[in-house]
């Protein structure tokens, strides 16, 4: 229950409209308890004053109370179910907004230990579980509470006796029952939360890996795997739904013997009546519409177990600081950007093995760098240190003589142009997947940035910019969305540019394009190339070769042939 309290205090930011939501539902929950009971007191009267009663009954007012009490019953139902679930829809929406926030400011190594489509589900499936703690549990337990109060107390006016017995069984229901389903659905509620969530996990591996899937012939295994989970979530719910059978049954039953009670006692007098007449079908109407308040209380509790569960998972993500965070003022620094790292150790969590071993690099204001390496050297990793999307251990990262970690996340962003060995494109546009480099680019500047790229057949497309492209890219090849990254550079025009294997998956003559391209467009702003190819690399300023984390040779292409070591191997191993 504890993981609950973030939650409810969210909730803060609506208390009118969920106060009003739950000040309909009592309206609604009364409007039909008098409903009922005025219908049966109106029809008993009218039968006891029989014929002579035509002149002395007064029948309109009681018809009048019954079709005053019907309107206001479909009149409060329905502002209910709107005000009710327009004021959780928001609390969801901010939930969702939190959550959310909350996800974007962590770090890789925070991230890592979810799944994608685990934390799918914890953000789409497990805020939707949330509305069930307003709507089937909070709401009904509180009309029920204060509509046990309103009979005992109306119908105190005409017997204190038997109101005190039907609030006393009533009270007694509402305190005894909830808790108890609760305690026998806990293990059926963890098991369909606990299903629900492999499930959509399986779903979701299953429909990104289906091309692989049927092309290894392992479709059908993946498919019985998730059928086998479905089953067994079924069966979870099946036990749900049997106790929730059981909870309404036993409330029938409760209901029976009380109203039968109120009927054996009421019938000796009501009031110091001993011929109560048609008030005896007052309180038989009555406590039969007063229970029906608690039917939705009998198994609410019922799903509290599913509701906690989703707010556990979520509360993971969202209770979890920020393992890398930036400052708030910003910094104002000339055009330009200067690099140093001094003593690097940076190792991967869960992995003992240094991935950068006192690594030191100084980088001048326009310089244009290769780091050139066996694969695993830590040439990837020394790019998200720079970037911070991880944290070094110990040693500094400085850009401009300023320490990284002073850097706002703005002013950082801004500053560094960065293309990375996966390029992820969104399931939208040509022309949104650009933006997100400069959101205020024109569609020339766009077209542009393509053409420089050697994309101009998509510019040149039928549908240009407003082509779709998919869930990552599928329309295009490697090549292509390697190029798309680097026009995405090309309009964000940072002033370090960070390129992780820029021409991976280009032909000879596209690559030399490429390579030639990024010299011009990057004359006077400092470059780190990453690349296991030699290509362009006779016009880089510098060259360092790096391996097992560290710089072990550093020069320029012709220093380096000279010296005949380990970049004069890589050479000749090519030319062979």
């Amino acid at each position: 229950m504890q993981s609950l309290m973030p939650f409810l205090r969210l909730w803060r930011r609506h208390p009118w409209r969920l106060g009003l939501g739950m000040v309909l539902a009592i309206a609604t929950l009364l409007a039909s308890i008098g409903l009922l009971t005025l219908s049966g007191w109106f029809l008993a009267a009218s039968s006891v004053a029989g014929v002579a009663g035509l002149y002395t009954f007064n029948y309109m007012l009681p018809a009048a109370g019954v079709r005053g009490a019907a309107i206001i019953r479909t009149a409060a139902r329905y502002f209910e179910r709107l005000v009710s679930h327009d004021a959780t829809f928001r609390v969801l929406q901010h939930l969702r907004v939190f959550t959310f926030s909350k996800l974007i400011a962590l770090a890789p190594q925070q991230l890592a230990q979810f799944r994608q489509g685990d934390l799918l589900n914890r953000f789409v499936g497990d805020v939707d579980t949330l509305d069930h703690l307003y709507l089937r549990v909070i709401s009904p337990l509180v009309g029920a509470a204060v509509v046990i109060v309103a009979v005992t107390l109306g119908l105190a006016w005409l017997d204190v006796p038997l109101a005190l017995l039907l609030g006393g069984i009533m009270l007694a229901t509402l305190l005894v029952m909830p808790p108890l389903f609760w305690r026998f659905g806990a293990s059926a509620g963890q098991q369909i939360a606990q299903h629900q969530a492999n499930w959509r996990l399986q779903l979701t591996n299953w429909l990104t890996g289906l091309a692989e899937l049927q092309i290894y012939g392992a479709a059908a295994r993946w498919r019985a795997q998730l059928d086998s989970e479905e089953i067994d979530w079924q069966q979870a719910q099946r036990k749900q739904h049997r106790l929730q059978a059981v909870a309404q049954s036993l409330l029938l039953l409760i209901t029976g013997v009380t109203v039968t009670l109120l009927l054996w006692i009421a019938a000796a007098g009501v009031g110091g009546d001993s011929a109560p007449g048609a008030f005896l079908a007052l309180f038989v109407f009555c406590g039969l519409a007063a229970f029906e308040a608690l039917a939705p209380v009998a198994g609410a509790f019922l799903p509290l177990t599913q509701v906690t569960s989703a707010a556990q998972r979520v509360q993971e993500i969202i209770d979890q600081p920020p393992a890398i965070r930036f400052p708030a003022a910003r910094v104002n620094t000339p055009a330009g950007i200067s690099l140093t790292l001094e003593n690097i150790q940076f190792s991967y969590p869960q992995r003992p093995e240094a991935v950068l071993h006192n690594f030191s690099l100084s980088l001048q204001t326009g310089e244009h760098l290769a780091l050139l390496g066996p694969t695993g050297c830590g040439k990837s990793s020394l790019l998200a240190l720079i970037t911070r999307g991880w944290e070094a251990q110990q040693g500094s990262i400085a850009l401009n003589g300023i320490p990284l970690a002073n850097w706002d996340e703005t002013s950082l962003r801004q500053r560094i142009s960065v293309v990375t060995q996966r390029v992820h494109l969104f399931s939208q546009t040509l022309r949104d997947n650009l933006l997100l480099a400069c959101p205020a680019a024109s569609d020339q500047e766009l077209t542009a940035a393509l053409h420089q790229v050697g994309l101009s057949h998509l510019a040149e497309h039928s549908e240009g910019l407003n082509a779709w492209m998919g869930e990552g890219g599928r329309p295009l090849s490697g090549g292509e969305m390697r190029r798309l990254a680097i026009a995405r550079a090309l309009l964000h025009g940072g002033d370090l540019w960070l390129l992780d294997e820029p021409t991976e998956g280009l032909d000879a003559t596209t690559e030399q394009q490429i390579l030639m391209l990024l010299q011009q467009v990057t004359q006077g702003k400092t470059l780190i190339m990453v690349t296991h190819r030699l290509s362009g690399l006779a016009q880089m300023d510098r060259i360092c070769v790096m391996d097992q984390g560290q710089i072990i040779e550093s020069g320029s292409h012709d220093e380096l042939i000279s010296k005949e070591g380990r970049y004069w191997r890589f050479h000749q191993r090519f030319a062979l």
